[in-house]
Protein backbone atom coordinates (compact mmCIF):
# COMPACT_ATOMS: atom_id res chain seq x y z
CA UNK A 1 0.00 0.00 0.00
CA UNK A 2 1.31 3.57 -1.14
CA UNK A 3 2.27 5.39 2.21
CA UNK A 4 -0.38 8.36 2.20
CA UNK A 5 -2.83 5.68 1.04
CA UNK A 6 -2.69 4.43 5.29
CA UNK A 7 -4.17 8.03 5.79
CA UNK A 8 -7.05 7.72 3.58
CA UNK A 9 -10.09 7.66 5.51
CA UNK A 10 -12.58 7.96 3.00
CA UNK A 11 -15.76 5.47 3.52
CA UNK A 12 -15.53 5.67 7.18
CA UNK A 13 -17.40 7.67 9.54
CA UNK A 14 -16.30 9.36 12.48
CA UNK A 15 -17.90 11.06 15.38
CA UNK A 16 -16.20 13.88 17.47
CA UNK A 17 -17.78 14.94 21.00
CA UNK A 18 -16.66 18.49 21.74
CA UNK A 19 -16.04 18.61 17.93
CA UNK A 20 -18.06 22.05 17.74
CA UNK A 21 -14.95 24.37 18.64
CA UNK A 22 -11.50 24.76 20.10
CA UNK A 23 -9.20 21.50 19.76
CA UNK A 24 -12.69 19.20 18.60
CA UNK A 25 -13.06 21.33 15.72
CA UNK A 26 -9.41 21.14 14.65
CA UNK A 27 -9.22 17.55 14.72
CA UNK A 28 -13.05 17.17 13.25
CA UNK A 29 -11.71 19.24 10.06
CA UNK A 30 -8.78 17.07 9.84
CA UNK A 31 -11.03 13.52 9.55
CA UNK A 32 -12.94 15.92 6.87
CA UNK A 33 -10.00 16.56 5.09
CA UNK A 34 -8.67 12.70 5.10
CA UNK A 35 -12.44 12.08 3.59
CA UNK A 36 -14.53 10.73 6.48
CA UNK A 37 -18.42 11.92 7.02
CA UNK A 38 -17.82 13.47 9.96
CA UNK A 39 -20.69 13.89 12.72
CA UNK A 40 -20.12 16.61 15.46
CA UNK A 41 -21.72 16.51 18.68
CA UNK A 42 -22.07 19.23 21.41
CA UNK A 43 -24.25 20.42 24.04
CA UNK A 44 -26.20 23.70 22.45
CA UNK A 45 -26.94 24.09 18.64
CA UNK A 46 -25.80 27.39 19.00
CA UNK A 47 -21.89 25.93 18.98
CA UNK A 48 -22.35 24.36 15.41
CA UNK A 49 -22.11 28.06 13.56
CA UNK A 50 -18.31 28.22 13.42
CA UNK A 51 -17.98 24.33 13.02
CA UNK A 52 -20.24 24.04 9.81
CA UNK A 53 -18.07 27.30 7.97
CA UNK A 54 -15.23 24.79 7.76
CA UNK A 55 -17.46 20.93 7.46
CA UNK A 56 -20.14 22.40 5.74
CA UNK A 57 -22.00 18.28 5.48
CA UNK A 58 -21.31 17.87 8.73
CA UNK A 59 -24.09 15.57 10.98
CA UNK A 60 -24.57 18.06 14.05
CA UNK A 61 -26.26 16.58 17.03
CA UNK A 62 -26.93 18.25 20.47
CA UNK A 63 -26.17 15.85 22.97
CA UNK A 64 -24.70 15.96 26.35
CA UNK A 65 -22.07 13.18 26.85
CA UNK A 66 -23.27 12.96 31.21
CA UNK A 67 -26.77 11.47 29.70
CA UNK A 68 -26.45 7.88 28.60
CA UNK A 69 -29.72 8.17 26.88
CA UNK A 70 -28.43 11.22 24.91
CA UNK A 71 -25.64 8.89 23.86
CA UNK A 72 -27.74 6.50 22.32
CA UNK A 73 -29.87 8.56 20.59
CA UNK A 74 -26.87 10.42 18.78
CA UNK A 75 -25.12 7.35 17.78
CA UNK A 76 -28.58 5.79 16.56
CA UNK A 77 -28.80 8.99 14.39
CA UNK A 78 -25.17 8.83 12.64
CA UNK A 79 -25.67 4.98 12.49
CA UNK A 80 -22.41 2.74 13.15
CA UNK A 81 -18.77 4.55 13.81
CA UNK A 82 -15.45 3.70 12.47
CA UNK A 83 -14.06 6.56 14.73
CA UNK A 84 -14.79 8.08 17.65
CA UNK A 85 -12.99 11.43 19.43
CA UNK A 86 -13.40 11.62 22.69
CA UNK A 87 -12.89 15.61 22.71
CA UNK A 88 -15.11 16.41 25.10
CA UNK A 89 -14.44 18.34 28.29
CA UNK A 90 -14.36 21.07 30.99
CA UNK A 91 -12.64 22.73 33.34
CA UNK A 92 -12.67 24.59 36.56
CA UNK A 93 -9.92 26.64 37.81
CA UNK A 94 -9.60 27.23 41.66
CA UNK A 95 -7.33 26.41 44.62
CA UNK A 96 -7.07 22.77 45.23
CA UNK A 97 -8.44 23.99 49.16
CA UNK A 98 -10.98 25.58 47.92
CA UNK A 99 -12.96 24.17 45.05
CA UNK A 100 -16.36 22.71 45.51
CA UNK A 101 -16.97 19.81 45.37
CA UNK A 102 -19.88 19.65 43.30
CA UNK A 103 -17.07 21.19 40.27
CA UNK A 104 -14.79 18.23 40.87
CA UNK A 105 -17.59 15.97 40.61
CA UNK A 106 -18.78 17.84 37.13
CA UNK A 107 -15.51 17.99 35.82
CA UNK A 108 -14.72 14.00 36.80
CA UNK A 109 -17.90 13.40 35.04
CA UNK A 110 -17.54 14.89 31.81
CA UNK A 111 -14.14 14.20 31.13
CA UNK A 112 -14.05 10.74 32.52
CA UNK A 113 -17.40 8.74 32.71
CA UNK A 114 -18.62 11.18 29.60
CA UNK A 115 -16.04 9.41 27.42
CA UNK A 116 -16.76 5.73 29.13
CA UNK A 117 -20.05 5.82 27.95
CA UNK A 118 -19.18 7.03 24.72
CA UNK A 119 -16.72 4.56 24.53
CA UNK A 120 -18.62 2.14 25.31
CA UNK A 121 -21.72 2.66 22.77
CA UNK A 122 -18.98 2.55 19.75
CA UNK A 123 -17.58 0.26 20.47
CA UNK A 124 -20.66 -2.13 20.56
CA UNK A 125 -21.13 -1.40 16.77
CA UNK A 126 -17.35 -1.54 16.28
CA UNK A 127 -17.09 -5.28 18.44
CA UNK A 128 -19.37 -6.37 15.29
CA UNK A 129 -17.57 -5.37 12.68
CA UNK A 130 -14.37 -6.15 14.19
CA UNK A 131 -12.52 -2.94 13.37
CA UNK A 132 -12.55 0.46 15.26
CA UNK A 133 -10.78 3.60 16.94
CA UNK A 134 -11.34 5.19 19.46
CA UNK A 135 -8.94 8.44 20.28
CA UNK A 136 -9.28 10.12 23.52
CA UNK A 137 -8.25 13.45 23.73
CA UNK A 138 -6.46 13.67 27.42
CA UNK A 139 -3.79 16.44 28.40
CA UNK A 140 -0.27 16.77 29.52
CA UNK A 141 -2.14 17.77 33.00
CA UNK A 142 -2.73 13.88 33.10
CA UNK A 143 1.14 12.89 32.68
CA UNK A 144 2.76 15.31 35.62
CA UNK A 145 1.49 17.90 37.97
CA UNK A 146 1.53 21.46 37.39
CA UNK A 147 2.48 24.11 39.74
CA UNK A 148 -0.33 26.47 40.67
CA UNK A 149 1.44 29.86 38.86
CA UNK A 150 0.93 27.87 35.85
CA UNK A 151 -2.53 26.52 35.94
CA UNK A 152 -4.94 25.74 39.69
CA UNK A 153 -6.93 22.79 38.24
CA UNK A 154 -6.72 19.57 40.43
CA UNK A 155 -9.90 18.28 39.32
CA UNK A 156 -8.94 18.94 35.36
CA UNK A 157 -5.28 17.12 35.85
CA UNK A 158 -7.13 14.29 37.87
CA UNK A 159 -9.87 13.88 35.20
CA UNK A 160 -7.49 13.43 32.17
CA UNK A 161 -4.99 10.96 34.21
CA UNK A 162 -7.64 9.42 34.54
CA UNK A 163 -8.75 8.76 31.08
CA UNK A 164 -4.92 8.08 30.59
CA UNK A 165 -5.50 5.26 32.64
CA UNK A 166 -9.04 4.38 30.88
CA UNK A 167 -7.71 4.14 27.48
CA UNK A 168 -5.03 1.52 28.28
CA UNK A 169 -7.67 -0.51 30.15
CA UNK A 170 -10.06 -0.01 27.10
CA UNK A 171 -7.33 -1.11 24.74
CA UNK A 172 -6.48 -4.13 26.67
CA UNK A 173 -9.87 -5.42 26.73
CA UNK A 174 -10.83 -4.33 23.44
CA UNK A 175 -7.74 -5.05 21.71
CA UNK A 176 -9.35 -8.76 20.79
CA UNK A 177 -12.06 -7.04 18.94
CA UNK A 178 -10.32 -5.48 16.69
CA UNK A 179 -10.46 -2.20 18.23
CA UNK A 180 -7.90 0.36 19.02
CA UNK A 181 -7.70 3.20 21.97
CA UNK A 182 -5.33 5.39 21.75
CA UNK A 183 -5.28 8.96 23.71
CA UNK A 184 -3.48 12.21 22.98
CA UNK A 185 -1.85 14.79 25.24
CA UNK A 186 -1.95 18.24 23.83
CA UNK A 187 0.13 20.74 25.60
CA UNK A 188 -0.88 24.14 25.92
CA UNK A 189 -2.70 25.29 22.64
CA UNK A 190 -4.60 28.74 22.08
CA UNK A 191 -8.47 27.70 22.49
CA UNK A 192 -12.03 29.01 24.16
CA UNK A 193 -10.30 27.13 27.29
CA UNK A 194 -6.81 29.02 27.58
CA UNK A 195 -7.89 32.38 25.94
CA UNK A 196 -8.03 33.79 30.08
CA UNK A 197 -5.28 31.74 30.88
CA UNK A 198 -2.57 32.36 27.82
CA UNK A 199 -2.22 35.74 28.61
CA UNK A 200 -0.89 35.06 31.79
CA UNK A 201 1.44 32.28 31.88
CA UNK A 202 2.51 32.13 28.47
CA UNK A 203 6.20 33.13 29.27
CA UNK A 204 6.55 30.62 31.76
CA UNK A 205 5.14 28.12 29.35
CA UNK A 206 7.70 28.71 26.73
CA UNK A 207 10.14 28.62 29.44
CA UNK A 208 8.96 25.07 30.37
CA UNK A 209 8.91 24.02 26.74
CA UNK A 210 11.90 22.82 24.83
CA UNK A 211 9.83 23.66 21.56
CA UNK A 212 9.92 27.02 23.19
CA UNK A 213 6.60 27.95 21.59
CA UNK A 214 2.56 26.81 22.17
CA UNK A 215 1.30 24.69 20.17
CA UNK A 216 -0.25 25.81 16.64
CA UNK A 217 -3.05 25.53 14.53
CA UNK A 218 -2.93 21.88 12.58
CA UNK A 219 -0.60 20.02 14.97
CA UNK A 220 -2.82 18.52 16.71
CA UNK A 221 -4.88 17.76 13.88
CA UNK A 222 -1.91 15.82 12.26
CA UNK A 223 -0.94 13.68 15.36
CA UNK A 224 -5.23 12.94 15.96
CA UNK A 225 -5.05 11.24 12.37
CA UNK A 226 -2.00 9.00 12.41
CA UNK A 227 -3.89 7.88 15.30
CA UNK A 228 -7.41 7.52 13.85
CA UNK A 229 -5.98 6.10 10.43
CA UNK A 230 -5.13 2.70 9.09
CA UNK A 231 -1.19 4.00 9.43
CA UNK A 232 -1.70 3.21 13.62
CA UNK A 233 -3.23 -0.04 12.97
CA UNK A 234 -0.56 -1.64 15.08
CA UNK A 235 -0.68 0.86 17.52
CA UNK A 236 -3.46 0.39 20.98
CA UNK A 237 -3.39 1.59 24.54
CA UNK A 238 -0.83 4.63 23.80
CA UNK A 239 -0.81 8.10 24.97
CA UNK A 240 1.46 10.62 22.20
CA UNK A 241 1.98 13.97 23.98
CA UNK A 242 2.17 16.81 21.71
CA UNK A 243 3.76 19.12 23.75
CA UNK A 244 6.92 20.75 22.67
CA UNK A 245 8.53 17.97 24.65
CA UNK A 246 7.48 19.97 27.90
CA UNK A 247 6.76 16.29 29.62
CA UNK A 248 10.23 15.44 28.27
CA UNK A 249 12.09 17.83 31.32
Amino acid sequence: MNILEQFNLHGKTALVTGGSRGLGLEIAYGLHQAGARVALLARRESFFAEALKLIPKAITIVADVQDEASLEAAFAQVGPVDILVNAAGITWGQDALEVPVEKVRQVLDVNITGAFLASRIAARGMKAKGYGKILNVASVAGLAGSPSEIMDAAAYSASKGGLIALTRDLAVKWGPFGIRVNALAPGFFPTRMTEKLLPRIEALVQARTPLGRLGQTGELAAAALYLCSPASDYVTGQVLAVDGGMTAL
